[in-house]
């Protein structure tokens, strides 16, 4: 069973950054793209950001891309989400997701089949 678990989300002022991490169980981490997406209430769950399995291909919605750097740590079995100047509409519930191999596109979230429990992020004005 995988399991993913976020954490570093918290409180933080317009342009202040946070750094999320993403840990997963299992031996097989960097076999696998993953994902961040998030959610804000009252609004559909989202896709910000992929990277590939070693790293070398990441991809950012349109919203985030130059603010946000999604990278990861085979050997930490660790994926993270570096957010710079953040804005209000930054605020969401954020997920980390493992995608199944060769099946769906990189941004559809039909295309992951683990998710974490997600973590908040609170952007005040």
């Amino acid at each position: 069973q995988v399991q993913l678990v976020e954490s570093g989300g918290g409180l933080v002022q317009a342009g202040g950054s946070l750094r999320l991490s993403c840990a997963a169980s299992g031996r097989t981490f960097s076999s696998y793209r993953m994902g961040w997406f998030r959610q804000a209430p009252g609004k559909e769950r989202e896709f910000v950001a992929a990277i590939s399995w070693n790293g070398g291909s990441t991809n950012y919605a349109d919203s985030v891309r130059g603010r946000f750097t999604i990278s990861r740590d085979n050997a930490k079995n660790t994926v993270y989400l570096q957010m710079n100047s953040l804005k209000p509409e930054d605020t969401a519930v954020y997920y980390c997701a493992r995608k199944a191999l060769g099946q769906g596109e990189i941004i559809a979230i039909k295309a992951y089949e683990y998710w974490g429990q997600g973590t908040q992020v609170t952007v005040s004005s």
